[in-house]
């Protein structure tokens, strides 16, 4: 049985297939898809998505790419929406929140602040709600963790982790596991290769970010969360593991991330 911790599984890339697309996965072994928000006018549909589809829970936040379009509003929804939801069982964390400094126009100086401003704001959200959160940190580790450091959600995954392994440990350190997925598949990928092969097993957490990131096998096609068990197969064998025991390790290494999940998953 597997987890994927990060799929964006309202994506329009999916055309309008996200129930037959969750019910494959499940087919193939993922007892659980977790989806994030990406902005306000999405939380409703992750909410109603993860309700319909058996095998998914959600997320509530507010993506950085998201961040121009972004108004202050939509932080006091957003926090008026997670203290609703939270007797949601299908609601389990903060997310999709982080800074990205790839991309040039969210690098200007007045696009940083703002993002500065809303991480913090939803960092808070985490922590008054002893939430964990689903932090996207492209570009971006070092800052990141200096507001994580400062505001002290409750844990989380740091999401397609590619940073060092001294950054690796602080996140870990903060209570935080790293997601694993597609890129680790590519033989090219060798920092990331090597940090899902080295770092502690307790660490790591699988994910597929579908309908992105897709694996080697069938880049650059759509990805799907299906395709889960073979990414884990793929750190197993980096690991001189079974994918069973990869499955076991990182199901138990999810639920200590996200701990409501328990409520929707065997034992």
């Amino acid at each position: 049985m597997w987890i994927d911790t990060h799929c964006h599984l309202d994506a329009h890339e999916f055309g309008g297939e996200s129930l037959a697309v969750a019910e494959q996965a499940g087919k193939a072994g993922v007892s659980m898809i977790v989806i994030p928000a990406v902005d306000r006018y999405n939380f409703a549909p992750v909410a109603q998505l993860a309700a319909t589809a058996p095998n998914a829970s959600y997320a509530l936040g507010i993506h950085p790419m998201c961040v121009p379009n972004a108004v202050e509003e939509d932080l006091a929804a957003l926090r008026a929406l997670v203290e609703a939801a939270m007797d949601d069982p299908r609601f389990v964390a903060i997310g999709e929140i982080g800074l990205d400094f790839f991309i040039p126009m969210l690098c200007e100086p007045a696009m940083r602040e703002k993002q500065d401003h809303f991480l913090r704001e939803q960092l808070r959200i985490a922590r008054d709600f002893g939430l964990p959160a689903l932090l996207h940190v492209r570009r971006s580790q070092d800052q990141v963790l200096k507001h994580v450091r400062q505001i002290r959600p409750a844990g989380g995954i740091a999401h397609a982790f590619n940073g060092s392994f001294q950054q690796a440990q602080t996140y870990i350190d903060l209570g935080f596991k790293l997601g694993f997925g597609g890129a680790m598949t590519f033989t090219r990928a060798l920092q990331i290769r090597r940090l899902a092969a080295t770092l502690p097993l307790e660490s790591i957490v699988l994910e597929t970010d579908a309908p992105d990131i897709s694996p080697a096998w069938i880049h650059p096609a759509r990805n799907s969360p299906e395709q889960l068990p073979a990414i884990g197969a793929v750190l197993a064998e980096m690991r001189a593991m079974t994918p069973a025991q990869v499955a076991m390790a990182t199901w138990d290494n999810a639920l200590a991330a996200l701990p409501r999940l328990a409520r929707l998953l065997p034992p």
